[in-house]
């Protein structure tokens, strides 16, 4: 790493040991637990609980990334998130990330306390570059090919999958930096599940340490998505039972190619694992 900490706002993040981000949708729609915590009240209760089970970060979203998703209003995605963020901050003084793409709310998230603005687009939306730079709040860019709505129909690369991740996110990186956001406030993100099949998947996981090369932070999403029911057989139940496992072995596997952030839903077990990892890594 070129730094051992960073900045997100108000707090500070140790690199130099990993970090469980918990996912807290506050939305109707998200693939594994849409309209659970909808509502301010139930999602404060199960940040809380993630925070007690040993997440280091919350991450909000409001608006669901699922394949076929459909997008939602600037309002809508701000009403929904703004208020959680606020008390989240306030009330737990939890580090929250803002998994968003949308200007208008990384502004206002930021105002109200957020540290982390993770956007599965990397700030390609018009004003994402500009709102991002004058947070000045540390930034995710995650790859993916096409939008939420198509980008399953037929993902294709003519290269192979780990150097397109690649391409890509040094693309993102220099835009960023042309827009004043320096390179020690960014974290990257393969983009597991976006715009990949099965076999872009697993190649990824493979080849993933040669991320490493950028020496940035590497944040890895893998928690119940559907290249682990793919390979287990393993259909999508409600509480993610049948695919908890092997997002918890990807969850390693990550760790062992230089993840320092993993995001999951499943906190108390990741944690864990996290835990165990780090202790056969220090002995």
């Amino acid at each position: 790493m070129a730094s051992s900490a960073l900045v997100c706002g108000r707090k500070t993040l140790d690199l130099t040991r990993p970090h469980v981000m918990g996912v807290l949708n506050v939305t109707p729609d998200s693939f594994s637990d849409g309209g659970c915590y909808n509502t301010v009240d139930a999602a404060l209760k199960r940040a809380e609980s993630m925070l007690a089970e040993g997440a280091d970060i919350i991450d909000v979203g409001g608006e669901s990334t699922r394949p076929g998703a459909a997008p939602v209003t600037a309002q809508e995605e701000l009403d929904r998130v703004a208020p959680v963020v606020e008390r989240l901050v306030g009330e737990l003084d939890a580090l929250v990330s803002l998994d968003t793409s949308c200007p208008v709310v990384m502004t206002e998230g930021a105002r109200l306390g957020a540290g982390i603005i993770n956007d599965v687009r990397s700030l390609t939306r018009e004003g994402a570059l500009e709102a991002a730079a004058a947070t000045s709040l540390a930034v995710c860019l995650m790859h993916m090919t096409g939008e939420p709505d198509t980008m399953q129909l037929s993902p294709h690369y003519d290269e192979p999958i780990e150097a397109a991740v690649a391409r890509q996110l040094a693309e993102r990186m220099r835009a960023c930096e042309a827009a004043g956001i320096a390179v020690d406030r960014l974290i990257l993100d393969p983009g597991f599940g976006f715009g990949k099949t099965l076999a872009h998947n697993l190649r990824l996981m493979q080849q993933m340490d040669m991320l490493q090369v950028f020496r940035r932070p590497l944040l890895v999403g893998v928690s119940r998505k559907t290249m682990i029911g793919q390979v287990l057989d393993r259909p999508l139940a409600p509480l993610g039972e049948g695919r908890i496992m092997g997002g918890l072995a990807l969850a390693v596997m990550a760790l062992e190619r230089g993840a320092t952030i993993i995001r999951t839903h499943d906190v108390a077990i990741t944690r864990d694992a996290m835990d165990m990892f780090q202790a056969v890594q220090q002995a």
